[in-house]
C-alpha cells in the first residue's frame, strides 16, 4: 500500500435531473453519477464502550462519482437524521438518478436526561434534481427501516422493517414516493433487494435465518414462508447479481457482529427452482456490508473484526478489512483482502466497477480502494469526512 493521503472533499456544485459535466479531457458529457453518505453523530465507540449523544447532528453528504471516481466530489450536504442501527443499507438512489431515499430506522428521545433510541419509522425523499439537492418529502413507513431496494425500472422500492416484521411498499412516480402498504413478513427483517426482473424480491430474516421471497405483481407484493430459504446463521445484508442469477447473504453468525469467530457468506442460486443455497464462503469475524460490482464480476464484504471492541478483547483488532470475492457464472471464490478503517460500514462501488468506496465509522473516513488485476489495491486517498459514515450506497436496482 501507498503512504495514505487525506482528500478534502469539500467543493460544492450543483446538479439538475439528467443534466451531466463535461469530461475536461474530451469534452464528451458525463452523466451525474450520485454517491450518498449517511452519518450518525448520536452514537459512538470509546474503547469499546457505547455512548449515545444527543440528536440534532446528523447529515447527509451527496457526492458525485462521474468525473472523478478516485475522487469523488461532494456536491451537497443536507442535515438530516441517520442511524447506524441495522446494515448500512437504509438509503438508495433511483435509477435516473433524480431521488434518493434514506430510512431513519432509529428516534432520538431524552429520558431523565439520558438519549434513549427506539424504532423509528420516518424515510426521507431528496430530489437529487434540485439546485442544491433538497429534501422533498418525509412518509411513514413500518417501525425500524432499516434495508432500502429500488427496482431497475425506478418505479417501486421496498423497505424492509425490523421491528414491524415487515416490508413496506413505496411507488415512485414523477418524482414522488407514496406509501401503498405493508406486508406482514411475521418476524424482523433488515435488509431487502430486488432481483433483475423486478418480479421478485428477497428479504433477510435475521431471526429467522432465512431468506424470505417476494413475488411483485404490479404494488401488489406477497411473502409465503413455506418458501424460505435457509442461509447462514443471522443473515443481516444481501446483494443480488445484475444478471438475477445469485443472492449474497453476509451471516454474522451473532446479532451483536463480532465475536473472533469465523462468518460466511451464503451463496443462493436464484434461477434453480427452487431457489437454493448452493455454497458458503468463509470469511472474518462480523461481516456486515455487502456490495456487488455493476459488472457483476465482484463482490465486495466489509469485515468489522472487533475493530468497535474494547481493545482488551481477545478478537480486538484495531482496523476493520475488506474481503473481494470474484464471481463467474454461479462461482464464487475469495480473490482478494485488505486492511481499511475502524468500523467499515457502508461500500459502493464507482459505476465502471473499477473504484471500492468505503466508510470507516471510527475514522470519520472514505478508503478509496482499486481493483486492478482480481486484486484490491488502496490508492492511499482517504478523504475526510465531516460525521462517522454510518451507511454509503450508490444506485440501487
Amino acid at each position: 500500500m501507498g503512504e495514505s493521503k487525506v482528500l478534502e472533499s469539500s467543493r460544492l456544485e450543483s446538479t439538475g435531473r439528467g443534466s451531466s459535466a463535461p469530461d475536461s479531457a474530451s469534452g464528451t458529457p458525463v452523466a451525474k453519477s450520485f454517491l450518498l453518505v449517511g452519518y450518525d453523530e448520536k452514537i459512538i465507540w470509546e474503547d469499546g464502550q457505547v455512548r449515545l449523544l444527543p440528536a440534532g447532528r446528523d447529515s447527509l453528504d451527496i457526492f458525485d462519482t462521474s468525473l472523478h471516481p478516485e475522487a469523488p466530489q461532494r456536491v451537497a450536504t443536507i442535515s438530516l437524521p441517520n442511524s447506524i442501527y441495522g446494515p448500512p443499507t437504509n438509503l438508495a438512489v433511483t435509477p435516473d438518478q433524480s431521488l434518493g431515499l434514506i430510512a431513519d430506522s432509529m428516534a432520538w428521545t431524552e429520558v431523565d436526561g439520558k438519549w434513549v433510541p427506539s424504532p423509528g419509522n420516518d424515510l426521507y425523499v431528496i430530489d437529487l434534481s434540485a439546485t442544491p439537492p433538497k429534501v422533498a418529502d418525509r412518509i411513514k413507513v413500518g417501525r425500524q427501516p432499516s434495508g432500502l431496494a429500488i427496482n431497475r425500472q425506478g418505479t417501486l422500492a421496498l423497505v424492509a422493517n425490523r421491528a414491524g416484521c415487515s416490508v413496506s411498499v413505496l411507488t415512485i412516480a414523477a418524482g414522488t414516493v407514496r406509501w401503498a402498504g405493508d406486508v406482514d413478513i411475521g418476524s424482523p427483517v433488515i435488509a431487502v433487494s430486488f432481483d433483475a426482473t423486478g418480479k421478485r424480491a428477497f428479504v433477510a430474516k435475521l431471526d429467522d435465518h432465512r431468506l424470505g421471497v417476494l413475488h411483485v405483481e404490479g404494488t401488489t407484493v406477497t411473502h409465503d414462508a413455506s418458501e424460505d430459504i435457509v442461509t447462514g446463521l443471522v443473515p443481516f445484508n444481501l446483494a443480488i447479481t445484475p444478471d438475477g442469477g445469485l443472492a449474497l447473504t453476509v451471516d454474522m453468525g451473532k446479532p451483536t457482529a463480532s465475536d473472533g469467530h469465523a462468518d460466511t457468506v451464503s451463496v443462493v442460486d436464484l434461477d434453480a427452482t427452487p431457489p437454493r443455497v448452493i455454497d458458503k464462503i468463509m470469511v472474518e469475524d462480523g461481516p456486515e456490508g455487502i456490495t456487488i460490482s455493476p459488472d457483476g464480476k465482484f463482490a465486495a464484504v466489509a469485515i468489522v473484526q472487533g475493530s468497535n471492541c474494547p481493545s482488551d478483547s481477545w478478537f480486538h483488532h484495531p482496523v476493520g478489512q475488506i474481503v473481494l470475492l470474484s464471481i463467474t457464472g454461479k462461482t464464487v471464490r475469495r480473490a482478494a483482502n485488505i486492511d481499511v478503517g475502524a468500523l467499515p460500514e457502508g461500500m459502493a462501488f464507482s459505476p465502471d466497477s473499477r473504484y471500492l468506496y468505503v466508510g470507516n465509522f471510527l475514522d470519520s473516513d472514505m478508503s478509496v480502494l482499486e481493483v486492478v488485476d482480481g486484486k484490491l489495491v488502496d490508492t492511499g486517498n482517504r478523504i475526510k469526512l465531516p460525521g462517522h459514515p454510518a451507511s454509503m450506497r450508490a444506485q440501487s436496482c
